[in-house]
């Protein structure tokens, strides 16, 4: 039976990641496919995963007030979309959209964030990759609204 092991390999996310870290990750890790116009998530709901983008096309939004949604950032192959099952609430801060038929590997939050309580070692190797995810986004965020 073949894993997710060789796919989560070449993903840049994961690029340099220690052989042992990938196996455990392979645990939480599961092929998902959404079509064009379908929400992968929604602001305010649980944050349970993150997706590493394989082929196809997200758009992440805010809802603006009386603007309806703002595009924040389009995001595409070998990208990494969802910071917010690292953080608690664990409530996502805005909307994602598939732009076109769109396939990823989901990742289980909670499933990851009880591996890194086992091994803090493998927790700071994925703050170290979140962190860079997420000033990208909030930099996204700001050059927006700058835009605007």
């Amino acid at each position: 039976m073949e894993t997710l092991e060789p796919i989560l390999a070449k993903h840049p996310f994961l690029e340099g990641l220690d052989a042992a870290y990938l196996k455990l990750l392979v645990g939480c890790a599961s092929n998902v496919r959404f079509n064009a116009g379908e929400f992968l998530f929604h602001e305010g709901d649980d944050a349970n995963e993150f997706y590493m983008i394989r082929e196809g096309e997200v758009t992440i939004q805010i809802q603006g007030a009386g603007r309806g949604p703002i595009t924040v950032q389009t995001l595409g192959e070998g990208e990494v979309l969802g910071w917010s099952w690292l953080i608690p609430p664990y409530r996502w801060r805005f909307d994602a959209i598939a732009e076109e038929l769109t396939r990823a590997i989901a990742l289980d939050g909670k499933c990851l964030r009880e591996k890194c309580e086992e091994d803090h070692n493998l927790g700071y190797e994925l703050l170290k990759r979140f962190t860079g995810i997420m000033v990208e986004r909030l930099e996204a965020t700001r050059l927006r609204f700058l835009d605007l």
